[in-house]
Order: structure tokens, then sequence, then C-alpha cells
């Protein structure tokens, strides 16, 4: 398991019955995660009583957000030089997978040593990943479905003073893409991709990861070539273990390209307790 280090404006303060306690700069939530399945006394003094907002699922889908003290409409947290916009969402969401740092802290060291690396980020969300590898030089294709994202990472971008370096933002459907970029024949030293678990096509057609991810890395790896370090797949689904992925990586990649493949769960420290929250999985191919 991989942990994130090096956060100062995030902690995850404890765990129990459902849900986590979290702390992003200066404001407290708790939001549901079906990781927390151990019903153990909430901590005293870790802060529950403290929290600014509260999260709570709606029957119909979705849900909303009890505000029990004041919640600006957002505020940003810091990770080294990197900055985010922090936003409670209509769906839990915050704008920012903290536990990816895990792996933002790879990338630097994946592209040492590369003469102007070029990076594809799929799923890129609010660019988490997108920035860590603009500031380890690379030149980097975020692309994402929702144009919102997409607004939203160029934001980060600017906040983190990444603005002028060579981002391309793209909004469009991320198997289209890649489509359109093999036949281009673009190929990049880094791939990284984040998909959803859950999807609809553009006839609206409901799609499940686990039933389409082999052919989504099969494609994406046509986008590498002998010059190409590595590719990070990350998945949130429960069906797709750290194995499963590993090995799905080293048929897809591994005949032609060779290199090696480790995968492993992004876990984050839970400050009351000491253990490890699991938080999702990813398999990773290097040269």
């Amino acid at each position: 398991m991989r942990t994130a280090k090096n956060w100062k404006d995030f902690e995850l303060l404890d765990a129990s019955s459902g849900e986590r306690l979290e702390r992003w700069g200066d404001i407290i939530l708790i939001r549901p995660d079906p990781q927390v399945i151990w019903k153990t006394n909430k901590t005293p003094g870790a802060g529950w009583g403290e929290a600014h907002a509260v999260y709570t699922r709606s029957g119909s889908g979705g849900g909303s957000w009890d505000k029990k003290r004041p919640v600006p409409e957002e505020w940003i947290i810091k990770r080294g030089d990197l900055r985010f916009i922090i936003r409670p969402t209509g769906f839990k969401h915050t704008g920012l997978f903290p536990e990816q740092a895990a792996n933002w802290d790879l990338f630097k060291e994946l592209l040492e040593g590369t003469d102007n690396p070029s990076v594809l980020n799929l799923f890129a969300y609010t660019g988490g990943a997108t920035l860590a590898c603009a500031a380890a030089g690379a030149t980097v294709c975020h692309v994402d479905a929702a144009r919102g994202m997409v607004s939203w990472a160029k934001r980060n971008a600017e906040e983190s003073g990444l603005g002028d370096r060579p981002i391309r933002w793209i909004t469009d459907d991320c198997f289209k893409f890649a489509q359109r970029e093999l036949r281009r024949e673009n190929r990049y030293h880094g791939l990284i991709m984040d998909p959803p678990s859950y999807g609809r096509g553009p006839g609206g057609e409901v799609w499940k990861l686990e039933e389409c991810v082999y052919d989504l890395v099969e494609l994406c790896a046509g986008l590498l070539d002998a010059s190409s370090r590595f590719l990070l797949l990350n998945s949130y689904s429960t069906g797709l273990g750290p194995s499963v992925m590993g090995y799905l990586l080293e048929r897809a990649v591994c005949p032609r390209l060779g290199g090696r493949v480790e995968s492993y769960e992004l876990g984050l420290e839970v400050a009351a307790s000491g253990g490890i929250l699991p938080c999702g999985s990813s398999a990773l191919w290097r040269r």
C-alpha cells in the first residue's frame, strides 16, 4: 500500500460507522465512506462535534450538506507548491482525492531524465496529476468530458503558478480522444487514466468500468512507444483490485514494450488510530 505523505492542509482525523472525519485546511467535514465498515466508538477529542458540515445521502440519489457552522463556497488548500480549490459538491466530493498524492510523488521520478517529456492525463478531473506532471517539467494534455471539471482544473493551475505551462485543456470523451490520437500517430512518455466506476455513453447507455476497462487500456497502450516511461491506471471500483489491474497491464503492455508492472492500494493514515484507510487502487507499468 502507498500512503499519501506530506499533507499539512489535509488530515483524515477519524473514521467510524461509515463516515470519515476530515480536515480540509481550517474546515472540518464529515462524509460517508462505504469502506468504513467498523462500528468502533468515535474517538473523543478527534473533532466530530466540531464539524462545519455533514454530508447526508438521499434515498433518491445524491444527497446534501447539513451545515453546522459557516462554510465558504470554496477555499484553497496547499501541498508543497501546488494549490487546490476545494468546493463541497452535491455528490459528497470536494474536488480533490488527497490519497492520489502518493501517485503525484511518483511522476517526478518516472519522468526524470526524459527530454521534453509529454503526458496524457485522461479522465483528468480537477487536475491533481496534471499539475504534478507540469511542475515536473512535462507538457501535459488534460482531457475530461465535463467542461466544469476542466475549468476547475485550469483555475487550480493558475492558483499554483502553472497557468503559463504547456498544458492543453481538452473537453472531450476520453475514449474518442484516444482513438483520434492513435490515428494522428501521437505518442506520449507518460499516460494516466483515472476512469469512473460508472458512466454513460453518447446515447445515454450505462457502462461499468469492469466491462470496458480492457478495451480502454488496450487502446491507450497504443499511445506508448519505445520512448515511453509509464502508464498509470487508477480505480475506485471494488470489482477492480490492484492484482486484477496489474495483470491487465501486464497482458496489454509488456508483450510489446517490456518493462514491469506493480500494483498497490492507496491509503490515508487515520490520525486518531494510526491505522490506514484504503482509498482505491493503482496499477503502474514502468519502463
